[in-house]
């Protein structure tokens, strides 16, 4: 039996694609994301269910899957064409919920294993007496809500399998998910549709999508009326060459008394054209070689335009990520500089800290002085955050991708575990001036120490000096006295080295609390993970693929 000639190559390169279209991500409700997504778990679909186990084992039985609308009449077409009832049909809708397939019983081997669909747990049934004994084969990896039941025949030629998939239009979305994925798992497409429901959009879409695949693909016109079947046949055949679809086999099936309710099998006679048609592409090595080709090679094929697609779309999230971050540092850098202009203007020396500091030391202790700076500064710094958020979550607003979960706000809290249980930002800010000012005072200790080494007369007391330290640092102008103060009571080197330190320590906290507030409101984008990276993997893995084509 003429096979396909695949080159190992070939297949790590595939392997290779497959893995860059597993791990593109699109987490950002942009406009395409929907549509990427949905173009990614398809390729994946086709990729997993198809093309590769299909390139990996050219020799395993053709697989005909049959797909249509609810009550096409998709069971009692596949029972037919078996000649018994191997697929539940019903006037019950959507009556087909677990997949059948239905193959020869020395085929079944290539189907109880994980070489196609390998997410659907295998529920095979054997007949004994004429009794229906159902048991479960758990496959690698599979998932063990959703089933896949196979059933074998010796009416089917070897080398065909048939799949009853589920309706592509069923209420149940699980359902129309799995009828996608079954279908991208076909080595023929089979389409049917009735005399009534030819015109529906929902198989047209899938008609157009084995079109732009390049799939095998052929139609059933089920169900019609005997005084309308050359009307509805001939329109059919327009819609279908107007969709560039006329080449397509075409098979109809007339009304007939056995397909009310769907319960009946068809007579022979009704199914034999599509039966002969389906038995020669399996056992002609001509024909098998040119529907395995042709399927193959036009998923392959898509790629070229798929691909590039994805790849557009992860860098429309890249860049949108990007404006986003941008809001976020703009923000950020504008508060700094500004906080920066402020304290270097001594504006943190004001209200109740300009009160105490004209109150000292007559009115106003070392340590009251000190407490009414750090709150100002606290209160500086919790004005500059606050900002700089209102200022982001007005940009953000602007950008559809913010309404991605977890990153909105609500109290200066995120949405999004885990960052329920966050501090508040005066809390935190709070945290900061307080270890700020631990510090700022431990110099000054040190600076005392330092004197007392030298001179073992009469040291200044150390919450003094840190005092007006930190007037000196914070109040700009308005505290010149605190400097000079300063330089009398540990001397001028002494006070120049101490007010280089602390306006040094003033600025890493500075930098610190603004960073870790910017870090906090990017936490949330960063733990989506969008990088620039899967674009030009995706690329390179194209390029890889194409040139081992």
């Amino acid at each position: 039996m003429a096979t396909l000639d695949v080159r190992p190559q070939l297949l790590d390169a595939l392997s290779a694609l497959r893995e860059r279209v597993a791990a593109a991500r699109f987490p950002l409700p942009l406009p395409g994301a929907p549509r990427a997504r949905a173009n990614r778990d398809e390729l994946l679909a086709q990729l997993d269910d198809y093309l590769v186990p299909r390139l990996r084992a050219p020799e395993a039985p053709l697989l005909a899957v049959v797909g249509g609308s609810t009550g096409a009449g998709k069971s009692t077409l596949v029972n037919s064409l078996v000649g018994r009832q191997v697929s539940e049909a019903g006037v019950l809708r959507p009556t087909t919920r677990t997949p059948v397939l239905v193959c020869h019983p020395e085929d079944q081997h290539w189907f109880s294993g994980v070489r196609v669909l390998p997410h659907l747990t295998r529920v095979w049934t054997t007949r004994r007496d004429g009794t229906r004994d159902d048991r479960a084969a758990p496959a690698a990896g599979g998932d063990s809500d959703r089933a896949l039941r196979v059933e074998t025949a010796d009416t089917l030629p070897r080398g065909l399998a048939l799949l009853d998939a589920p309706d592509i239009d069923s209420l149940i979305a699980d359902n129309r998910v799995l009828a996608a994925e079954l279908i991208c798992a076909a080595d023929v497409w089979v389409m049917v549709t009735t005399a009534s429901r030819y015109a529906d959009a929902v198989p047209w879409h899938l008609l157009r999508t084995a079109k732009e695949h390049d799939a095998t693909l052929v139609t059933v016109l089920d169900r019609v009326p005997h005084q309308v079947v050359g009307e509805v046949s001939r329109q059919y055949g327009a819609l279908l060459t107007k969709a560039g679809l006329g080449e397509v086999p075409r098979f109809t099936v007339p009304e007939l008394p056995e397909s009310a309710g769907g319960g009946g099998l068809l007579p022979a006679s009704a199914v034999e054209s599509l039966r002969v048609w389906l038995a020669h592409r399996a056992q002609d090595a001509s024909s098998r070689r040119q529907v395995i080709e042709r399927t193959a090679y036009g998923v392959l094929g898509s790629l070229n335009a798929r691909m590039p697609e994805l790849a557009g779309a992860v860098a429309a999230q890249y860049a949108a990520a990007l404006r986003l971050v941008s809001a976020v540092d703009d923000a950020y850098e504008r508060e700094h500089a500004r906080v920066r202009d402020r304290l270097q203007a001594g504006s943190a020396l004001a209200g109740d800290a300009l009160k105490r500091w004209r109150a000292y030391p007559l009115d106003c202790g070392p340590d009251e002085l000190l407490d009414a700076i750090s709150e100002s500064l606290e209160a500086l710094l919790l004005c500059a955050v606050t900002a700089a958020d209102e200022r982001i979550d007005d940009a953000w607003r602007r950008e559809p991708a913010a309404k991605a979960p977890g990153l909105a706000r609500r109290e200066g809290r995120y949405e999004r575990a885990p960052y329920e249980d966050a501090e508040r930002p005066e809390h935190r800010i709070g945290v900061a001036v307080r270890r700020w000012r631990r510090e700022l005072e431990e110099h000054a200790e040190e600076e005392v120490r330092a004197l007392d080494r030298i001179d073992k007369g009469a040291l200044p007391d150390a919450d003094v000096v840190a005092a007006l330290l930190a007037t000196a640092v914070l109040g700009g102008r308005r505290a010149r006295t605190a400097g000079e103060t300063l330089a009398e009571r540990i001397g001028v080197h002494g006070a120049l080295r101490l007010r280089d330190r602390g306006n040094r320590l003033l600025t890493d906290y500075l930098d610190k609390v603004l960073g870790a507030e910017r870090e906090r409101r990017l936490a949330p984008l960063d733990a989506l993970d969008v990088t620039p990276e899967p674009q030009a993997e995706l690329i390179a893995a194209l390029s890889v693929l194409q040139k081992e084509r």
